[in-house]
């Protein structure tokens, strides 16, 4: 596998920040929650530190996906504002030493998964490093606006390895806290491709407003919402959670619906006055963290 010619830069000595930053820390953050809250909400109860060791290796994998997505994609990251000082792009680092790091972590955090932990976390953690660099980033991303949709599947496998740490199975809730995640990138993600669409066209990458236009990708970021408020809720009639966690996810699936509603609705072109949208991405990420949240305590209540 081979990333397409990057223009040759100087590189300067790579410190450890830019190690670190190759992982994206902020997406790791949503990953390692998820996780946990996938490994909380699970039955029975998990040794501390076999636990632990589900959640470093969850972490570990998220960097190595991080790492090998910027090694693969730092032409793409040079072209576009919000990307241009990450360490390949900026010549802080040779592309060589990100490769390697990458598939370090990656392999790495499998092995110690299969041997600490089990076989069946450690083989979802290595489909979800997989997808993510493989199909999302390696052929999706740069041929269809679907790649968001596709690719959501990669950052929806945590709280699957949480649940299979802890179980060394899979359940009903962890499949709808999946089919969330899944269902919840697409609007999350559109929203912000919208008021930074400039930034992927001139990278050349066929993000939806790109290719589709505004009212189009409006329109699919309510689309994708309703489906998705559904396996928000669904956990709750089902007999999966309480009642904690059924008003919890009704009423921010409500406002969540709300802010789709006024994205759908709205006719800004400026991506500078793109309020809905701004707002929509904003809530979108606290939306989750207060979902998982909500699930695991509904569960050390009813404990």
């Amino acid at each position: 596998m081979s990333s397409p010619a990057v223009p040759m830069t100087p590189v300067l000595p790579a410190e450890w920040r830019d190690f670190l930053a190759l992982t994206k820390p902020r997406v790791m953050v949503l990953v390692v929650y998820t996780a946990l809250c996938g490994l909380l909400a699970a039955p029975g109860h998990l040794h501390p530190v076999i636990g632990f060791t589900a959640i470093l290796c969850t972490a570990i994998g998220a960097g190595a996906s991080g790492a090998l997505n910027m090694w693969y994609e730092s032409d793409l990251d040079a072209q576009m504002k919000r990307t241009q000082k990450r360490p390949l792009p900026a010549g802080r680092m040779e592309r060589q030493s990100a490769l390697h790091f990458g598939v370090a972590l990656g392999v790495g955090s499998v092995l110690v998964m299969g041997l600490a932990v089990n076989l069946l976390a450690a083989a979802i953690l290595a489909a979800s490093i997989l997808f993510y660099v493989l199909v999302y980033t390696v052929w999706l991303k740069r041929r269809t606006p679907q790649n968001i949709v596709i690719g959501g599947a990669a950052g929806a496998f945590p709280p699957l390895i949480g649940w299979a740490a802890a179980t060394n199975q899979i359940g009903v809730l962890p499949v709808l806290m999946f089919l969330l995640v899944f269902l919840w990138t697409p609007p999350h993600f559109w929203a912000l491709s919208l008021f930074v669409r400039t930034d992927y066209a001139a990278a050349g990458v066929p993000m939806l407003p790109v290719v589709a236009g505004l009212p189009a990708t409006r329109r699919q970021v309510l689309i994708y919402t309703i489906p998705m408020a559904i396996a928000a809720v669904a956990p709750w009639p089902l007999g999966e959670t309480g009642m904690i966690y059924g008003i919890a996810a009704s009423l921010l699936t409500a406002w969540f619906v709300v802010l789709a509603l006024r994205v759908a609705f709205n006719r800004e072109t400026d991506q500078a006055l793109m309020k809905p949208e701004r707002a929509l991405f904003r809530f979108s990420i606290l939306y989750l963290f207060a979902l998982f949240g909500a699930l695991v305590v509904d569960k050390l209540v009813l404990a």
